[in-house]
Formats: C-alpha cells, sequence, structure tokens
C-alpha cells in the first residue's frame, strides 16, 4: 500500500478541500459507491458510473478519491463503520464464534467485499476498531493478548476460505442444486459415488451447514491447544 493510500484511510478527513462542491462529501460518494457494488457488482463501480448517480461531475470525485483502487479500501472499510457483531459472553468461544459468523454475515451481504479483503492492504480504521474490540474482549476472558490475536485470525482465514464456495453457489440461479447439477444425472451419481452420497439431505452433516461444521471445528482445536497449555 503507498502512502497516498494510507493517507486516504488514516489522514484527517476533516481537512477542507478546495474547490470541493457543497453537498458532495467522501461519506456520501462511498456509501453511493457501496450501493452500486451491492446491486450490480463491484465490476460496475465507476467514477463515471457514480458521477451519474451522483449528479455530479466526474472531476468532482477526484477531489475527494484519487481513484477506483482507494475507493474500495474505503468502502470496504465502511463496512464495519457500526459495532462489531460480538454478543455478551461469559466464554471466548461464544465470543469467536459469533465473531466468525458476524465476518461471514458481512461477506455474504456484501458479496464483492471479498475480493477486496483478500487483496495486499493495510487495515483501515472501521475494521481496526472491529478487531480491536474482540481483542479486549477476549482478554476480559483470560485469553492472553499474543494468543487472541491469533485465534481472530485463524477464525477469519477459515471465514474467507469457507465463506468463498457459499458465495459462488449463492450467485448460481438455484444455490446448491446449481452447483451440484451435474449429480440429477443417474449416470453421474454412478460416476461420483460419494459426492452422491453426501450432497442427500439426510448427509450428517448436511452441506447446508458445512459452515458452521468447520467454524465450530477450528474452535475445538483452539480449546484443546488452551486445555494443553494449562
Amino acid at each position: 500500500m503507498g502512502s497516498g493510500e494510507y493517507e486516504l484511510l488514516w489522514g484527517d478527513q476533516a481537512r477542507p478541500g478546495r474547490g470541493r462542491p457543497a453537498g458532495l462529501s467522501r461519506e456520501r460518494i462511498v456509501a453511493e459507491a457501496v450501493a452500486i457494488a451491492d446491486t450490480e457488482g463491484l465490476q460496475h463501480v465507476s467514477m463515471k458510473h457514480l458521477a451519474e448517480r451522483l449528479g455530479s461531475g466526474v472531476m468532482s470525485l477526484y477531489r475527494h478519491v484519487p481513484g477506483k483502487d482507494e475507493l474500495k479500501l474505503l468502502m470496504y472499510d465502511s463496512l464495519m463503520a457500526g459495532p462489531p457483531p460480538l454478543p455478551e459472553a461469559d466464554h471466548w468461544r461464544d465470543l469467536l464464534r459469533a465473531w466468525g459468523l458476524g465476518v461471514r454475515d458481512l461477506f455474504t451481504s456484501h458479496p464483492w467485499a471479498l475480493t477486496v479483503a483478500t487483496d495486499q492492504r493495510a487495515m483501515g480504521p472501521c475494521e481496526a476498531t472491529w478487531v480491536d474490540d474482540v481483542l479486549g474482549r477476549l482478554e476480559q476472558l483470560d485469553m492472553p493478548a499474543p494468543l487472541a490475536l491469533a485465534a481472530v485470525l485463524t477464525v477469519d482465514c477459515f471465514v474467507l476460505g469457507a465463506v468463498r464456495p457459499e458465495l459462488g453457489m449463492a450467485d448460481a440461479p438455484a444455490g446448491k442444486a446449481e452447483f451440484f447439477r451435474f449429480l440429477a444425472d443417474p449416470a453421474m451419481r454412478e460416476r461420483f459415488p460419494h459426492l452422491a452420497r453426501l450432497t442427500e439431505p439426510a448427509a450428517d452433516p448436511p452441506l447446508d451447514h458445512y459452515f458452521e461444521f468447520g467454524l465450530d471445528r477450528v474452535l475445538d482445536g483452539l480449546e484443546r491447544h488452551l486445555e494443553t497449555r494449562r
């Protein structure tokens, strides 16, 4: 990440800019860009399209945001402007499970964000607030700070990988049915008997719940690690 992108995320946003038209702000631009990405896809977020939606000139946007690459960072960070998805919990496992499901919800609500999240980048202020909050809560539940960070990163890595096929199935016309459409052919079911059996409704665990199954197994591993440390 260049110094310009870092300054954009962490600089003083309150500093007035010369020649910035009234009614146009970085926050408004970012919010409109998120709306476009949510409904049309990230590929349709362009300065020209944004200007049309905002009723502004294209050059006016550049007074607030240098370009689309920088805009994507602001868009992603803005998704975490609210409080993190953390309930009141008396055990670190409940907290981390809620964290994992909350991060998953972020990506299922904004599928375009996964591409940005997995790019080489720096953490923005909203994302840093989320991470700092969960680390503080874990420390309150007697998890040592280094292990708390490792645990959060481990859960995050699981979510980033596990949510990808889920988003792919969500984009398909009929979800999982489309993803495994080839198994409707009896010949294919015979050719791939293990897949055929595991995608039946009676499969245990059900494929529809593989995310929760995997997350729970990650937490099992962390719990086992803590037990051995004691």
